[in-house]
């Protein structure tokens, strides 16, 4: 039986089981799109991503990412996670790789010690979401809706939709997949935010995983929506961190800077640590089609 080789890391965390859990498949230049779909349903992750030759020069390596329904053209965990993984198995010293993928090329500062740095794609702030919507996805209340920014569609490569609440409120999130077909929202953030320091979750209606305990590609965004909203500064560069997982015991950290010039985000990265729990072979399926 044929088989490929993998790794299981748990990303945007120092200690293993918490995170968000990543699965590399090395040595997919073989693979089919149906072939990658299918192991990453077998997995079972939010996502898995297939290692593969460079087709630009100027690029390191190259990933495919894919949930267990879809394909994605970027996402930050994998990114993170393909990249340390590759690291540490001596595929490339610690320093700055480009990473290629569906959204381009993307450049990645690797340390020695397990963790990266990623920069997201070109900012881009989108058009403010309906509250209403929202809140009946999410099964929260107008008083428990943070008031002084409108919720908004941002992001860096991945799009998601912000929606600023109280901290109380995080928990008490009922998700409501069949509201969010209706309202044609695919991606969420629901965050906190004060001094500094945003408490989110991010959920992905209708995915097979639907809630994602580290979602760097949200961070990303959000530091595009904060600049926005006003709450970063609109010039220099900015701190934050964002704390995600907590409901769901999977604990994570991600540590984000965003760029700003007249009003505008420009740029943003985000940094994580990679924890590796697992490696093995697995099958690789038939031929589909």
């Amino acid at each position: 039986m044929s088989t490929v080789a993998y790794e299981i890391v748990d990303v945007f965390t120092d200690r293993p089981f918490a995170g968000n859990p990543l699965a590399v498949v090395f040595g997919a230049e073989h693979l089919d799109t149906a072939q990658m779909q299918t192991l990453a349903r077998e997995f079972n992750l939010a996502e898995t991503t297939f290692v593969l030759p460079p087709t630009d020069p100027s690029a390191t390596y190259r990933i495919r990412i894919f949930t267990g329904s879809s394909e994605l053209p970027f996402a930050g965990h994998p990114s993170v996670g393909t990249a340390v993984t590759l690291m540490r198995q001596g595929r490339f010293g610690p320093g700055r790789v480009v990473q290629e993928c569906g959204a381009g090329l993307l450049p990645l500062d690797v340390t020695a010690a397990g963790s990266a740095t990623l920069t997201g794609a070109t900012p881009r702030l989108g058009d403010p979401v309906p509250l209403e919507a929202l809140l009946e996805i999410t099964g929260l209340t107008a008083d428990q809706v943070e008031t002084s920014a409108a919720p908004r569609e941002a992001g860096c490569g991945l799009d998601w939709n912000f929606f600023p609440v109280r901290r109380s409120a995080l928990a008490a999130v009922q998700l409501d997949h069949q509201a969010a077909a209706r309202h044609g929202i695919t991606g969420v953030s629901v965050f906190s935010w004060e001094a500094g320091v945003a408490h989110a979750r991010v959920f992905v209606p209708g995915d097979a995983v639907w809630e994602d305990p580290a979602t760097g590609s949200a961070a990303l965004g959000l530091g595009v929506w904060l600049v926005g909203a006003g709450l970063l500064p609109g010039d220099g560069v900015s701190s934050f961190r964002v704390h995600q997982g907590v409901e769901m015991k999977r604990p994570s950290v991600l540590d984000c800077t965003v760029t700003a010039e007249n009003g505008a985000a420009t740029s943003a990265t985000v940094t994580g640590h990679v924890y590796p729990v697992a490696t093995g072979k697995i099958a690789i399926p038939p031929f589909i089609g």
